[in-house]
């Protein structure tokens, strides 16, 4: 299906191409979001006759995204999530958690303006796209933690499970007796400032 876009598309257009795609896409999203309108010669009058209006409205949206930007560009949230040893999470992090975690910092940003490339299934740092217009997006930092001392060392750029793998290696050393017998328990040495009986 031809449609003529009113807003810029991330890799389908920008406001007044006519692109073709398809027929779900138009009917499901694109029509009844109003981001589009069907190519045909009535709305192709009407969209060129609103053509300056449709451009100053995205340029007016665009300066306040840009506005808003500054202030939601290099925020940080934490979330405490359960994890496994491995860190693995119980579970995952979805859009909403980030949503609300931006929210409590004053970002004001809505659901869809989050973009997720893949869910976090993993305690560490990820940065995420929130894009706050069709033409402006910044960058949020999102630290995922156990606990809010581990999330401190994340910050400073402290991989935790590389740090936790290294104490646990360096823990308990078994004595060992080369003269023993198979399944003999090595005798332990006599402390040598005990006094004798």
């Amino acid at each position: 299906m031809q449609i003529i876009l009113l807003e810029r598309i991330e890799k389908l257009g920008s406001i007044g191409d006519v692109v073709t795609v398809k027929d779900g896409y138009a009917r499901n999203f694109l029509l009844p979001n109003k981001k589009a309108l069907r190519a045909n010669d009535a709305n192709r009058k009407v969209f060129e006759a609103n053509r300056a209006r449709i451009e100053a409205d995205n340029a007016s949206r665009r300066g306040e995204a840009e506005i808003h930007g500054k202030d939601v560009e290099g925020t940080s949230i934490v979330l405490i999530r359960a994890s496994s040893n491995s860190g693995q999470l119980y579970g995952s992090v979805s859009v909403r958690d980030i949503v609300d975690g931006l929210n409590a910092e004053g970002a004001k940003v809505a659901k869809a303006m989050v973009i997720l490339e893949r869910p976090i299934k993993t305690i560490g740092v990820f940065d995420v796209r929130v894009q706050l217009h069709p033409e402006v997006s910044v960058n949020v930092k999102v630290n995922v933690a156990r606990s809010p001392d581990e999330a401190e060392l994340q910050s400073q750029g402290v991989d935790v499970m590389a740090a936790m793998f290294e104490q646990d290696t360096a823990g308990f050393i078994e004595a060992f007796d080369p003269n023993a017998e198979p399944g003999e328990i090595a005798a332990e040495e006599p402390a040598e400032d005990a006094p004798e009986a």
